[in-house]
C-alpha cells in the first residue's frame, strides 16, 4: 500500500503541519508582543517615572497602561482572531487591576476613615507666648514670593551672561544662619538652553533677604548638573527615581546649608490609610546637585539645617482634617459641631475674578521655619478663633487660642489706611507686641515693590499703624496700644516721615514740574522724559527752585519719593 498516495494520510499530515505552524506563530506573536510591550513600558517608565510601589496610584495606572499597550500591539500587529483566548486573559487581568485601583481609591476615602485622617497630625495647645515677640521682628519674613521674584529678576537682569540662558526657579523660605531668607536656583530656560549649557551646568542661585529687601546672586565655582529643569539622565527627578525605584517622594525643592552649599531635598512618604490615603512623611532624600550623590534619611536623622521636610500645604490639609473630622465624617458635612478650618484669603486674577485659597505666613524661630495661619469656624465668617504655628522640619504644630479678625480683614484694614496710594497688602505675619497678637505686613505698589509697613491689632482691627519702615511702624503701634496717641495721630506722624534708606541715585531729565497742596503740605512733583513721576515735600527739596524744565539732574529716589541735594 502506498502511504503517500493515501488521501486520508495526506489530509492528516497537512492538519498536523498547520497545527504546528499555528502553535509556532502563536508563540512567536506572544514573544514579539511581550518584547514590544516591554520596550514601550520601559520608555513609558523613563518619562513618567512612577514609583514601583503598590501604594502609589500612579503605579497602578502605569500597569493598566502596560496592559493596554499589549492589547493594542496584538490587535494591530498580529491576528487577534487566532489568539482570542490569550487576549481574554490579558483583558481579565486589566479588569482586575482597574477594579483593585477603584476599590483602593474608594476604601481610602475620608468617609470610611475619618478618625484615622483626623489623627495624622498631632496638634498641641499653645499660648500667645509662642508667638514671636516684638523684639524678634528681624526674624519675621514679611516679603511674599511675588516681591522676591521681582527683586531676584531685577538682580539677574543685570547679569547679561546669565539672563540670556537661565531664568529663576521657585523661591523657598528657609532659615539661613539664624535669619529668614528666600532662595531660588537658576534653571534652564527650555530644552535648547539645557542642550547648550548642560556640560557646564547651572552657575548659581539667588538669595533674597525678606527683612532688608536685598537680593544677591551667588555664583558657584562648581556648577549644578542634576536639577529639575534638566533633561534626559540629568533630570533630577529621574536621577532620584533610578536610585530609589520603589520610594514615593514629593516636595522636591531647593535649599542651601549653613555654608551656602546648594542641595535639593525631596520628602519621602507612605500612604497610611488603605492603599492611597493618609499621606505620611517618612523622611527625606538629600541630593548634591553638583555631583549627583544622594542620601536617603529618616525624619529623625535629617540634618538640622534642613528646613522644609513637611511642606506647608500638606500641614494645612492635615490640620483641616484634624479640625473637621474629629467628630466623624457626617458631622463635618451636616452638623459641623466643633468644626474648624484654616482661613482663606481673597485672590483676584488679571480679569478681576475672585477666588479663595488658604495662605500662610512664615516665622523663623529657633533655627527652623514655622508656618502660621489663622483658624476660623467653617461657616465662613471673617473672624478667627485662633492660630496654628507649625514647624516645617518636624511637623510640630501648636494651636493658639486668640479671637479676632482674620488675615483678610487685617489686610483690608491696612490697605484702607493708605487707600489714596493704592497699595496692596501682602499676607501678614504674626507677632506678639506687649502681649497683644498683632498682624504685621508689607504694603506694595502696583509694580510689586515694597513701599510701607503696617501693624494691625488682631482683636481690634481698626487699630492700624502704617510707616515707611518696620521699626517706625512697631514703635508707633506700641504708642497706640499704650494710649499715648490715636490712630489718626499715628498715621499723621507717618505722613511726615519718609524712609530714605533704600534711595538710589538716578539721573533724569525734567519734563515737567508741578506744585500740589495736600493736607496743608506743599509737594513738588517731577515728571521726567520717561514719564516717571516723583514727589517730595517742597520744604525737603528747596534747592529744586533752581531747576527748570529740560534740565538734567541727579536725584535720590525709591521710584516714588525723591531727594535733591
Amino acid at each position: 500500500m502506498n502511504v503517500q498516495k493515501n488521501p486520508q494520510f495526506n489530509q492528516f499530515s497537512r492538519m498536523k503541519i498547520r497545527q504546528e505552524n499555528l502553535k509556532n506563530n502563536t508563540m512567536m506573536s506572544f514573544v514579539i508582543g511581550v518584547v514590544i510591550t516591554l520596550i514601550i513600558a520601559c520608555i513609558g517608565f523613563y518619562f513618567f517615572l512612577p514609583a514601583i510601589n503598590f501604594k502609589s496610584i500612579q503605579f497602578w495606572a502605569f500597569l493598566l497602561g502596560v496592559g493596554a499597550v499589549y492589547l493594542i500591539v496584538q490587535a494591530l500587529v498580529f491576528s487577534v482572531r487566532k489568539e482570542k483566548e490569550n487576549l481574554k486573559w490579558i483583558a481579565l487581568v486589566e479588569c482586575i487591576l482597574f477594579v483593585c485601583m477603584v476599590l483602593g481609591s474608594i476604601t481610602s476615602m475620608r468617609f470610611f476613615h475619618a478618625k484615622e485622617y483626623s489623627s495624622i497630625l498631632k496638634v498641641d495647645d499653645g499660648s500667645t507666648e509662642d508667638i514671636p515677640s516684638v523684639s524678634g521682628t528681624s526674624s519675621i519674613a514679611l516679603m511674599d514670593t511675588a516681591s522676591a521674584e521681582k527683586l531676584g529678576d531685577r538682580k539677574i537682569g543685570s547679569l547679561s551672561d546669565v539672563v540670556s540662558q537661565f531664568n529663576v526657579g521657585e523661591y523657598m523660605q528657609i532659615d539661613y544662619q539664624n535669619s529668614p531668607i528666600k532662595v531660588a536656583p537658576l534653571q534652564y530656560d527650555g530644552f535648547f538652553k539645557w542642550f547648550g549649557n548642560h556640560e557646564n551646568g547651572i552657575p548659581g542661585y539667588v538669595k533674597v533677604n525678606p527683612v532688608t529687601m536685598d537680593a544677591e546672586y551667588v555664583a558657584m565655582t562648581n556648577k549644578m548638573k542634576y536639577v529639575p529643569s534638566a533633561y534626559l539622565n540629568e533630570n533630577l527627578e529621574r536621577h532620584i527615581r533610578f536610585a530609589y525605584p520603589t520610594t514615593m517622594f514629593t516636595n522636591l525643592h531647593f535649599e542651601i546649608d549653613e555654608e551656602g552649599n546648594p542641595w535639593y531635598i525631596a520628602s519621602t512618604y507612605t500612604n497610611s490609610i488603605s492603599l492611597f490615603g493618609g499621606k505620611k512623611i517618612t523622611g527625606a532624600i538629600l541630593v548634591n546637585p553638583i555631583d549627583g550623590t544622594m542620601t536617603k534619611l529618616d525624619v529623625k536623622d535629617v540634618p538640622r539645617w534642613t528646613d522644609i521636610i513637611y511642606p506647608g500645604n500638606l500641614i494645612v490639609d492635615q490640620y483641616n482634617d484634624s479640625a473637621k473630622l474629629h467628630r466623624g465624617f457626617l458631622n463635618s458635612i451636616f452638623g459641623q459641631i466643633d468644626c474648624r478650618q484654616t482661613t482663606t484669603v481673597e485672590i483676584k486674577n488679571e480679569d478681576g475674578d475672585k477666588s479663595y485659597r488658604t495662605d500662610y505666613g512664615y516665622i523663623a524661630k529657633d533655627g527652623d521655619i514655622w508656618i502660621y495661619t489663622g483658624v476660623t469656624s467653617v461657616n465662613g465668617d471673617s473672624s478667627n478663633i485662633g492660630f496654628i504655628m507649625a514647624n516645617e522640619r518636624t511637623s510640630e504644630t501648636k494651636f493658639i487660642l486668640a479671637s479676632g479678625a482674620d488675615e483678610g480683614s487685617g489686610m483690608h484694614s491696612a490697605e484702607g489706611e493708605v487707600q489714596e496710594k493704592g497699595y496692596h497688602a501682602s499676607f501678614p505675619s504674626l507677632i506678639n507686641v506687649d502681649g497683644t497678637p498683632t498682624y504685621i505686613m508689607v504694603l506694595k505698589d502696583d509694580n510689586g515693590l515694597v513701599k510701607m509697613y503696617a501693624c494691625v491689632n488682631v482683636e481690634q482691627y481698626n487699630m492700624v499703624v502704617t510707616a515707611y519702615n518696620q521699626k517706625d511702624a512697631i514703635e508707633q503701634y506700641r504708642r497706640l496700644l499704650k494710649g499715648e496717641i490715636s490712630t489718626e495721630q499715628a498715621n499723621q506722624e507717618k505722613n511726615e516721615t519718609v524712609d530714605t534708606s533704600n534711595y538710589k541715585e538716578k539721573e533724569i531729565t525734567v519734563a515737567k514740574l508741578e506744585k500740589i497742596d495736600i493736607s496743608g503740605n506743599t509737594y513738588l512733583y517731577i515728571i521726567d522724559t520717561d514719564q516717571n513721576i516723583y514727589k517730595a515735600k517742597y520744604a525737603d527739596v528747596i534747592k529744586m527752585i533752581t531747576v527748570n524744565v529740560g534740565d538734567k539732574i541727579t536725584i535720590k529716589t525709591d521710584g516714588t519719593y525723591y531727594l535733591y541735594e
